[in-house]
């Protein structure tokens, strides 16, 4: 079965081909389909990601997936939550995003700086597939107060999961997507078995 993928991140596509590989579908990056990405207008992650497969579904024909996800720490309601890409302003940087987010931290106690990743991810057959698969995985952590390592992408310097001494930035790769909010997320996806007849 040929999927599209909702997306254009080269890392979104490896992570998510690896997973669903084994169980006969075949994932397509909408970039190569020609589908422009679609605003994100949602107010929590599932409308989001719904938002993004229905779209990409419409103008491909093929079946979608989709996820939307962010950070959520607890000091400040839940934000920056769905606008963790957009924090500091619609095209702001993964590093002014972070910075902002410090700098709004600054006086929080270390013990009050928890936080998690939170990822939704959807499956439609079609644009207007009217039972989406929906799955979701949260990643707990704590927020450290300086960036540290050099990988990953978005909060990862700061992000600091439980029971880790690194930060998300300082893990490998493979680590990193056995253990991570979407990895959790894409698990609970393939638990549904969305190759299977509805």
């Amino acid at each position: 079965m040929k999927v599209v993928l909702a997306s254009g991140n080269n890392g979104k596509l490896r992570e998510l081909t690896a997973l669903l590989a084994p169980h006969g579908l075949t994932l397509l990056k909408q970039t190569e389909l020609g589908v422009i990405s679609v605003d994100e207008t949602g107010e929590t992650f599932e409308a989001n990601a719904l938002l993004k497969a229905r779209h990409a579904a419409q103008v491909t024909g093929l079946p979608a997936i989709a996820d939307d996800s962010g950070i959520e720490v607890d000091a400040l309601d839940g934000r920056p939550g769905v606008r963790s890409a957009r924090f500091a302003g619609e095209h702001a940087t993964d590093e002014q995003n972070l910075q902002l987010l410090l700098q709004q931290l600054a006086n929080t106690p270390d013990a009050q700086r928890t936080a998690r990743y939170r990822c939704v991810i959807v499956m439609v057959r079609s644009a207007d597939d009217p039972q989406p698969l929906v799955a979701q995985g949260a990643w707990e952590g704590t927020l450290v107060r300086a960036n540290r390592g050099e990988g990953g992408f978005g909060y990862d310097p700061i992000f600091l999961p439980v029971g880790s001494a690194l930060t998300v930035a300082e893990i490998d790769e493979h680590t990193k997507n056995t253990m991570s909010h979407r990895a959790q997320a894409l698990r609970a996806l393939v638990a549904q078995e969305p190759w299977a007849p509805r």
